[in-house]
């Protein structure tokens, strides 16, 4: 049901996206790369949230990257709370392992962190766990509504 739910959402803005439905697990960034045959850092993952007032929001990140607390509490003016396990498939309806910022149960508001900038094209989920798709980071944010934020911990190269 959720892949189907992202390619409505696909669908219904006119987005030729391709949907990869793969044989291997694309649940975990580590999988994901390895599923996919690219490094980690172009996995998009997705992080369901919820701010201080209730509301929930989902942030992408390069899958190498980790979240700095102080610049996400900086920008949302709270600590970060991620949803638990149990909740991110009945708030997003996308199973854990799957969430995109696509076909969402109800529009939560995006966020994209900048350096998934760093690459060409990233590899966000498809609403399952064998499911991604493939593009550019700006039209991402574009298929998205998405707001670009630096929230990630600094990398050292």
């Amino acid at each position: 049901m959720s892949v189907e739910s992202v390619r409505r959402f696909l669908k219904d803005r006119n987005c030729d996206i391709p949907i990869m439905e793969l044989p291997d697990s694309t649940a975990t960034v580590a999988e994901a790369a390895a599923t996919l045959g690219v490094e980690p850092g172009r996995i998009a993952k997705t992080l369901s949230c919820r701010l201080s007032d209730g509301r929930v929001i989902i942030l992408l990140m390069r899958g190498d990257a980790r979240l700095d607390n102080q610049k996400y509490k900086s920008f949302f003016g709270c600590k970060a709370r991620m949803l638990g396990a149990e909740e991110v498939e009945s708030v997003t309806g996308h199973p854990v392992g799957g969430v995109c910022p696509f076909g969402l149960k109800e529009p939560f508001p995006v966020y994209l962190d900048s350096a998934l900038k760093d690459f060409d094209t990233v590899y966000p989920a498809a609403g399952d766990r064998h499911a991604a798709v493939c593009l550019p980071p700006d039209r991402l944010q574009d298929v998205v509504s998405g707001t670009w934020v630096d929230i990630a911990q600094d990398r050292i190269h």
